[in-house]
């Protein structure tokens, strides 16, 4: 197995990426035993990249200006970011962890990412992000699931810049209405920015085909409203949950980005639940 598989001796963490995930990552990290060795960026954006992050990181445009191989990377790019760095992160044994869960309704990155771990004999590691209840609907899966429908509630401006704008006037809305209903496959690849969500509850339960999802635009919600309701051997549960955004930034969940924190810590501890 590599060196740089998961356990104790875990220090060093590289960022892709700079954005507001980032800086709260970096930012939480500051205070833990971990040190940011590397931060990711694009090309060209190293005042942008400073300023989010700081002056610890050396910053790189990819994973193969790395001189030491730190123990773990974090994908704070999302989908383009995981697409881009992802598999040459596992190939060279070490883990990676991500909130990116929608890349992997494309079967072609799913496979690209599973055939890298396994090359480098390593593990890409998905965040929870913006839902709970994941390990329950785990747990459920192993005696058997019958159903499991994932429903995600937002306000119409959380929606601009999605598919939803081709099918509503998000600026005219005065009730509740559903924009898409299917799999959350497709809810993955049409929403790109939005349904991570749906991802990771397929990828807890029957997967991305089987999983039923449907997107609302809802003018007079509270903030972002997910919920899962599942039945099987275990019997049912339905949970839900409201989340804030991170400050100034409404289209990134304040919880996605303490999963994430969340998941790197993990790889440190002791005892984990």
């Amino acid at each position: 197995m590599s060196s740089h598989q998961i356990g104790n001796s875990m220090r060093t963490v590289a960022l892709i990426g700079y954005g507001a995930m980032a800086s709260f990552v970096a930012n939480h990290l500051r205070r833990s035993p971990w040190q940011i060795s590397y931060c990711v960026i694009r090309k060209g954006r190293q005042k942008e990249a400073r300023f989010a992050i700081g002056d610890e990181p050396t910053l790189v445009c990819g994973v193969d200006e790395f001189d030491t191989l730190p123990d773990l990377v974090v994908d704070c790019a999302g989908h383009l970011g995981l697409r881009a760095h992802g598999a040459a992160v596992l190939r060279k044994g070490i883990p990676l962890v991500s909130a990116s869960l929608g890349a992997l309704a494309d079967t072609q990155t799913h496979r690209m990412l599973d055939e890298a771990a396994q090359e480098g004999q390593t593990q890409l590691q998905l965040a929870s992000g913006a839902i709970g209840a994941l390990d329950a609907l785990s747990a459920a899966r192993v005696g058997g699931l019958e159903h499991v429908r994932y429903t995600g509630v937002k306000p119409p401006e959380s929606w601009h810049g999605t598919l939803a704008e081709e099918i509503l006037d998000l600026g005219s809305l005065v009730e509740p209405v559903t924009h898409f209903n299917g799999s959350a496959r497709d809810a993955a690849l049409r929403y790109p920015k939005n349904a991570n969500v749906a991802a990771a509850v397929a990828m807890a339960g029957l997967g991305f085909d089987q999983t039923q999802t449907r997107l609302i635009a809802d003018p007079k919600a509270p903030g972002n409203t997910h919920t899962i309701s599942a039945k099987g051997a275990f019997g049912t549960f339905e949970f839900t949950i409201t989340g804030n955004s991170l400050p100034d930034t409404p289209r990134t969940s304040a919880l996605a980005a303490m999963s994430v924190v969340d998941r790197i810590l993990r790889n440190n501890a002791s005892i984990i639940i």
